[in-house]
């Protein structure tokens, strides 16, 4: 019997971890801390009330503005924690198009993604960042006693991770950007629209499953969930309640469940009560609002899905057909075309979007999509592509850009879309539908935020969203540039205008629900086209009748519904506003109503000048032998690692001090560690089986060059590795005289190449993917130890019988001689290690078949939440041409295998067993494995 893991080392690698995906602000859930910025990025920095701010030289004008904005607003983001002052590093970063931000220990800082999405709320977006980021500032202050640097910040950082659930940080922090702005994701119905959905459909979740989510149903998510228990908790038991609660895990750390059990000391209820107390508020808040909203019911025009399904972005081609955007559990983002019959055919397969988007006319589909830089993973850019649905040709339109929600004209030769440069000025361009050149740049002289441009029939008329502090508005301008306001600042939701006869359709939620509606372009009078339940959106019209197609959301997702074209009345507003007890409270306004207007000294911000940031010592466990401290030092910029260690072996009774850096600034990334260390060995002598010790400096050297691409759905991925060594050997005891006392540079080489297409959720394993990875080792500087090693391994990835099974194919070949004849670098048979080995490995051929059996999404109590049951068969061939019979495997066995999640923490286990069947000749009884894996 084995197990993948030791259990030891598991346990302190769970708890370090855990913390890597604690605080980020969008659903997006970036994981922080480790992309670079091209050398060319000019870095400078503004130091202010403890917050130094370190930026690009393009986005001056935003970092004055964000160091006037801070220090302002943070005595009011963390008043209800008790916290005042901060220091904190802030980083602005703008090289990228993923609008994101995140607070993080180990190094502790605070990043800002200053480039804006189309779709977010109604207010400046930087300015929506740093409401929400500083209360988890807050929130890390409060837990750590507001250091300036909480050493050692690792532990503290894991210390969250164990302690403390996803859904109360992101929630708190919605609570407050909502309460102290005149927006917030508290204030839009679509942001909590799937958990209204859920519960007046009579699908109640467990609290493990609305907080960890679902492979087959749509789910709150820990925002969602966290903002309307958190809203709940604090109206409730006051605005302090949040401050006694993090006092109290701060004083007694060491506990289980100490969140819960902290909530349950002050509330008289844990989370799980909480849970189930606030969903019933909801479920009875919620069905009065369904009560006094008149709705109208909408059949769907697709097919029924048994599990989450989204049909985006509805459009009628001329035939009579729609065209969609389709994304479920089970697929990933493609176009398919949907009959009267209601069956779909599969188009493209498209990249990740940060949000769904297209455009189509006259035989045309355009739309944008993220590719990232191929070394530095902080730039990436905004592309457009088109698809000619008549010669079925893909085409990308643009290269390197930063160009977002793309429209294309009726006649298909022109797109209009927003583009935004590295010092967040953004403009409407017309580009070439053709060649992707620009046209047209359209002035923006206030600088306001710009979303979701199209065109009128004739193309003469553009529509867009605007976005600033004051709110959303909704444009026109024409062909000479003039431009008219049609609908002043609001903090309504209003999203993707689109002409429909004498007016603009649009999304807003007027009566408290998001719905169509549309605006007279002559009278401005403003009309209800839908009364959906839950929500509708993204309407165009279906064809020359007075009808529109559009997206009505249900249980499974968004679905394609057609209704005609009747305005109605707006109707009364009946939204159920969850933060008012926590405004009330809090009793400041808009925090950014009276922002100061100074001008601050900016100077160079020197990388070099500050390449190291001690921040953190932390326990290193290898083994039940092995353990000890590391000094760790994490520069802000994230291109360079430094670490410095003692760790003690206990067998041997003897230390080993170790240093060693990363440099990432580079095109290739250098790493060089250094070792002084014990040494023990066992050989074979005339007296029998000797023991010899010794001591040893050992420097190691490696260059690697990793390039990743990405197009469409496919990723291709090439790295290139260089090791080398250098050890020199002393204090020898006990060793023969033919010991070797140096080791002069071995090489080690690998070359790997892999390529795979996106997953959806329930997919266990690639459906089409291939890795192909070359190693050679030798020691061409050291005449006295001869021998190689050279290695190849192919991973062929094929899709199941049905939909998200898996095949694998995987080749492996080593040959080795001298020194390494009896090393081993490549996959072996499951058992491996526990059958007596017959002859030196040569190669293998491996067939492993992966499917899942279900999805239950049980929960087990506070001990487990079940996530999907999986299975494998296997079937595995060891030196085929020489000792082994390729009619008959080394091994063959079967697998069952579980995600879950452990006493309601986030990391996702993978627990197991793999029954063995060996070859009869090994005459070997079958073999029991345990799986035991973690990830996020």
């Amino acid at each position: 019997m084995t197990q993948n893991k030791d259990i030891k080392q598991l346990i302190f690698k769970l708890i370090i971890t855990v913390t890597l995906s604690i605080i980020s602000h969008s659903a997006f859930a970036q994981i922080f801390g480790g992309d670079q910025n091209p050398l060319s990025v000019k870095w400078r920095q503004i130091n202010t009330s403890g917050f130094k701010i370190i930026f690009p030289s393009e986005l001056e004008k935003e970092a004055q503005r964000m160091a006037n904005t801070l220090g302002y607003i943070y005595p009011h983001v963390g008043g209800s924690l008790g916290r005042q002052k901060t220091t904190i590093p802030l980083i602005l970063q703008n090289r990228g198009v993923i609008a994101n931000g995140f607070v993080q220990l180990a190094p502790k800082k605070s990043e800002f993604y200053t480039t804006p999405p189309q779709q977010f709320d109604s207010q400046d977006w930087l300015n929506n960042l740093a409401v929400h980021e500083l209360r988890h500032v807050a929130q890390y202050d409060k837990l750590t006693g507001g250091k300036a640097y909480p050493f050692p910040e690792y532990v503290y950082f894991a210390w969250f991770g164990v302690s403390i659930p996803l859904w109360f940080f992101e929630g708190d922090a919605v609570t407050i950007e909502t309460a102290l702005t005149n927006a917030g994701r508290g204030r839009q119905p679509s942001w909590v629209m799937p958990y209204r959905a859920s519960l007046l459909e009579g699908k109640k979740f467990s609290y493990s499953k609305a907080s960890f989510g679902s492979e087959k149903d749509i789910t709150p998510g820990y925002y969602q969930l966290g903002y309307l228990m958190a809203s709940n908790i604090r109206k409730e038991f006051g605005k302090n309640i949040f401050d006694s609660l993090l006092t109290d895990i701060r004083k007694r750390p060491v506990r289980l469940y100490p969140f819960s059990n902290s909530l349950k000391k002050f509330t008289k209820m844990g989370t799980k009560k909480w849970y189930n107390h606030t969903t019933e508020i909801l479920k009875k808040e919620w069905t009065s609002q369904s009560e006094k909203s008149p709705t109208e019911n909408y059949p769907a025009l697709n097919s029924e899905s048994k599990f989450a399904t989204n049909y985006f972005l509805p459009v009628k081609i001329k035939d009579g057909r729609i065209l969609t955007l389709k994304q479920s559990k089970a697929e990933t983002a493609h176009f398919a075309i949907i009959d009267s019959a209601k069956n779909e055919t599969k188009l493209l397969s498209i990249g990740y979007q940060e949000q769904p988007w297209f455009s189509y006319a006259n035989g045309v589909i355009v739309w944008d999509e993220i590719r990232y830089d191929p070394r530095y993973r902080q730039r990436s850019y905004s592309v457009i592509c088109s698809y000619n649905l008549k010669t079925g040709k893909q085409k990308k339109l643009t290269t390197r850009s930063r160009i977002f929600s793309p429209s294309i004209s009726a006649d298909g030769k022109k797109i209009v879309a927003v583009k935004i440069d590295l010092s967040n000025k953004c403009n409407l361009i017309e580009l070439d539908a053709e060649t992707g050149a620009t046209l047209t740049t359209i002035p923006n002289p206030e600088n306001l935020i710009l979303q979701t441009p199209s065109y009128n029939p004739t193309a003469n008329l553009i529509t867009y969203i605007s976005v600033s502090e004051k709110g959303k508005a909704l444009w026109v301008t024409d062909k000479e540039e003039k431009t008219e306001q049609l609908i002043k600042e609001t903090q309504q939701q209003i999203s993707r205008p689109i002409y429909i006869n004498r007016g603009i359709a649009f999304n807003a939620h007027y009566n408290g629900i998001d719905n169509i509606y549309s605006i007279d372009t002559v009278s401005k009078k403003i009309s209800a086209l839908s009364a959906s339940k839950y929500g509708a959106f993204n309407p165009t019209q279906a064809d020359s009748t007075a009808a529109i197609v559009f997206n009505n959301y249900e249980l499974t997702g968004y679905q394609i519904s057609e209704m005609p074209l009747s305005p109605k009345p707006i109707g009364r507003n009946n939204f159920v506003y969850f933060d008012g007890a926590v405004q009330k409270q809090e009793n400041t306004g808009s925090v950014f109503n009276n922002i100061p207007d100074s001008t601050y000294i900016s100077k160079p911000y020197r990388a070099l000048a500050n390449l190291f940031n001690v921040h953190s010592v932390i326990p290193v466990i290898e083994n039940e032998y092995r353990g000890g401290l590391q000094l760790n030092s994490d520069n802000l910029l994230s291109t360079f690692s430094f670490f410095t260690g003692v760790d003690y072996y206990r067998d041997l009774k003897k230390f080993e001090y170790n240093a060693g850096f990363t440099l990432k600034s580079f095109y290739p990334i250098i790493q060089a560690t250094y070792r002084n260390r014990p040494r023990r060995t066992f050989y074979n002598a005339k007296s029998g089986v000797l023991q010899g010790d010794w001591r040893e400096n050992n420097v190691q050297l490696q260059a690697s060059v990793p390039i990743s691409l990405n197009a469409l759905n496919d990723t291709y991925s090439f790295s290139f590795n260089a090791l080398t060594s250098y050890t020199q050997r002393y204090q020898p005891e006990n060793l023969p005289s033919t010991f070797i006392n140096k080791l002069i540079f071995p090489m080690e080489y690998s070359f790997t190449f892999n390529h795979g297409t996106a997953q959806a959720p329930r997919d266990i394993a690639p459906k089409w993917a291939q890795i192909f990875r070359i190693s050679y080792m030798n020691q061409p500087f050291d005449d006295h130890l001869n021998g190689m090693l050279f290695a190849f391994e192919g991973f062929l990835y094929f899709p199941g019988l049905l939909k998200n099974h898996s095949f694998l194919v995987n080749f492996n070949y080593q040959n080795t001689s001298g020194i390494r004849k009896y090393d081993q670098e490549i996959n072996t048979v499951y058992g491996y290690s526990n059958i007596q080995a017959r002859s030196i490995l040569r190669n293998t051929l491996l067939f492993n078949y992966r499917f899942p059996i279900v999805f239950p999404d049980a929960e087990i109590g506070p001990l487990a939440y079940i996530r999907n049951l999986r299975a494998g068969l296997f079937c595995h061939y060891e030196n085929i041409g020489s000792d082994t019979n390729l009619a008959e495997p080394k091994t063959f066995g079967f697998e069952l295998r579980s995600s879950m999640n452990l006493l309601r923490y986030q990391p996702v286990f993978d627990v197991g067993a793999r029954c063995v069947f060996v070859n009869k000749v090994y005459n070997q009884n079958p073999i029991l494995e345990l799986i035991l894996n973690y990830s996020f």
